[in-house]
């Protein structure tokens, strides 16, 4: 097919009534109302012309997207830095450039395309509209295309990349962020996020061929195209069927006198989590109606985060109360997180946190797999995994128990590649988390999946319910055996770039220059590891382990009295988070002193290090 020369381009370009007195914003003007056949987005930035908003403009269009954690992030809305028809257009055609130089046989294998339910009536921009653009780009180059015929969650579509050996995939989601936003997620042949180098090739692909080519806009031929095929039923089938590998106890489901409450949060998760029940026996559970249907707008909650506690989980909670049901599962929009709730007997809610609930995980998974385990199977053969920020309460049942335990960085992108290699390796990894409500039981997926997480806590719960003991009386017992690890995660908001550089700056070069702070507060530090950098002061050659992450923030400190804090940046949003953690030994059993403990370490962290009133910082609001 033709495609349109750089050459035509300028020529348009030089009619082009734009006179801003920025030769880059009046390219970057014509650019668009050239190529964007979206009426609403180009109807955007024309009014913005017409109104002389120059500031604005430049903003929007002169400056785009790059790839985050392991795909594109932003505001749904014109312009090249968001999500918007030509933004998708032009990264799957970078993406077929990429994918076409790896793969000498990608026209054979194809690619996958999930979305979920997220939408912009401003925009006209849904995320089945722009799963249907990126699906039309690759049929209009003859690839097979296998789109979802219907909203899916997210681990739906690395299941599909592993299962129909394509070459790659995309789930077009924000999963859980502000409803203004969407994304663009993409996942290598092996079922795992990308990674580094994979994004920064794609991104300069993705620069190469910003002019849409002829049929990339052609949304027909998702209806029209042979190359289209629908993998929706064969999908749900073959992932429900291999759901049964991570259930241990089905007749006892099927007779638990425990009830359940769901809440999909307004997105894909009511009728995946429905099937994922009856898969392991269980009656379904009880869905909150508010909040069953997907909803663009995210109408009953603040924010569509499950992860920030009984303040968003309201609805499900009251429905519990009255339904007299002990647990609340409540699933992310995109279905890939899970947060679960259990009703004490004093009447209060323990909204549990990822390192929680990671403890329980831990323990169930490990407890399964040596109940159920193979006479000559060797516990040496044995991983869990976690990202370096999360809870070290797997590396306390590991050292115990005698299995491995390892360390990524931040972002499941890094737990699939790993848990990948360890499989090739022979090695059986059990169940791998962040602490940001990402869990992963088995590997039929690579990457996190509420929806298995949600059926195994039901079941953990049915099992601990026989024996009279509730989550969170086994979680103490997990402590009790294992050592107690109390941890807080937060985060301050921050708007500037600048600011943010200037903390982690001022970090490296604390009392002199290249000197990392020996103190916080009144807490000495035993060890600093700055991910950024690669330095790390535990390692003989002062070399970090782990990889180095040059485009983000994050420095670690190990204190004398064993707690450890991670400062860094979101990869997603404007955000600088803090992780602290206290691990304790068995032997230490004072919770209420560990506890004080860390309070008065974070405030010292947080005083000392983030500066929040000098640097403009925003608190956390619940």
């Amino acid at each position: 097919m033709a495609e349109n020369t750089e050459g035509d381009l300028n020529s348009n370009l030089l009619h082009a009534p734009y006179h801003t007195g920025d030769p880059q914003l009046d390219t970057a003007i014509g650019q668009w109302l050239l190529w964007d056949k979206n009426p609403k987005t180009k109807e955007q930035i024309e009014n913005l012309l017409r109104n002389g908003m120059n500031k604005e403009l430049r903003d929007r269009l002169c400056c785009r997207m790059t790839f985050g954690t392991a795909g594109l992030r932003s505001a749904m809305g014109a312009g090249f830095c968001y999500i918007n028809d030509l933004t998708v257009i032009q990264s799957t055609q970078g993406m077929y450039k990429y994918l076409e130089r790896c793969f000498s046989d990608f026209k054979q294998r194809g690619f996958v395309v999930g979305y979920d339910t997220r939408g912009q009536v401003t925009s006209s921009c849904s995320s089945q509209r722009l799963a249907k653009l990126t699906a039309a780009v690759l049929l209009a180059k003859d690839v097979p295309v296998y789109l979802f015929s219907r909203y899916v969650p997210t681990p739906f579509v690395p299941y599909a990349v592993q299962r129909l050996k394509a070459v790659a995939g995309v789930m077009i989601t924000a999963s859980h962020n502000r409803k203004e936003d969407n994304g663009y997620k993409v996942y290598w042949e092996t079922g795992a996020q990308i990674t580094s180098p994979h994004d920064k090739e794609i991104l300069k692909c993705i620069e190469e061929c910003v002019e849409p080519w002829n049929g990339s806009w052609n949304d027909n031929l998702v209806d029209t195209s042979p190359l289209k095929r629908d993998p929706l039923q064969d999908i749900c089938r073959r992932y429900m069927e291999d759901l049964k590998k991570i259930c241990f106890y089905r007749e006892l489901n099927s007779k638990t006198t425990l009830k359940f409450v769901h809440t999909s949060f307004h997105g894909v998760g009511h009728d995946y989590v429905q099937l994922a029940f009856k898969v392991f026996g269980f009656k379904p559970p009880i869905p909150v109606p508010e909040q069953k249907d997907p909803d663009p707008d995210f109408s009953t909650v603040k924010c569509p985060n499950p992860e920030e506690g009984e303040s968003v989980l309201e609805l499900s909670l009251r429905l519990a109360e009255k339904e007299n049901a002990r647990i609340v599962l409540a699933t992310d929009p995109d279905a890939d997180r899970l947060a679960a709730a259990e009703l004490q007997e004093n009447g209060c809610w323990k909204v549990f946190t990822g390192n929680e609930l990671a403890a329980l995980f831990g323990w169930w998974m490990f407890d399964c797999w040596k109940k159920n385990q193979s006479r000559n199977a060797d516990v040496k053969n044995v991983y869990m995994l976690a990202t370096t920020v999360s809870s070290k309460i797997l590396k306390a049942i590991a050292l115990k128990e005698g299995f491995h335990f390892e360390e990524t960085l931040p972002g499941f992108k890094w737990i699939g590649s790993r848990i990948k290699d360890l499989l090739e390796n022979g090695k059986e990894v059990l169940f791998a988390f962040e602490e940001s409500i990402g869990f992963l039981c088995g590997t039929s997926v690579l990457d996190k999946d509420g929806v298995s997480a949600a059926v195994v806590v039901a079941e953990m719960a049915s099992y601990l319910e026989t024996m009279n003991k509730t989550l969170k009386q086994q979680l103490i017992k997990v402590y009790e055996k294992y050592g107690y690890h109390i941890s807080k995660t937060s985060y301050f908001l921050c708007y500037e770039p600048p600011t943010i550089k200037n903390i982690f700056e001022r970090l490296r070069n604390f009392d002199a220059p290249k000197e990392y702070p020996k103190f916080c507060g009144t807490f000495a530090i035993l060890h600093v590891r700055d991910i950024t950098t690669g330095y790390d002061s535990s390692q003989p050659n002062k070399k970090s382990v782990l990889p180095v992450s040059k485009n983000s923030q994050m420095i670690t400190f190990t204190f004398q009295n064993g707690c450890v804090a991670t400062l860094r940046t979101s990869g997603t949003e404007p955000k600088i988070k803090y992780y602290a953690e206290m691990c304790a030994s068995p032997d230490q059993s004072d919770t209420a002193l560990l506890e004080e403990e860390l309070k008065k370490l974070i405030d010292a962290l947080i005083e000392n290090f983030l500066q929040p009133s000098k640097n403009g910082l925003i608190w956390r609001s619940v």
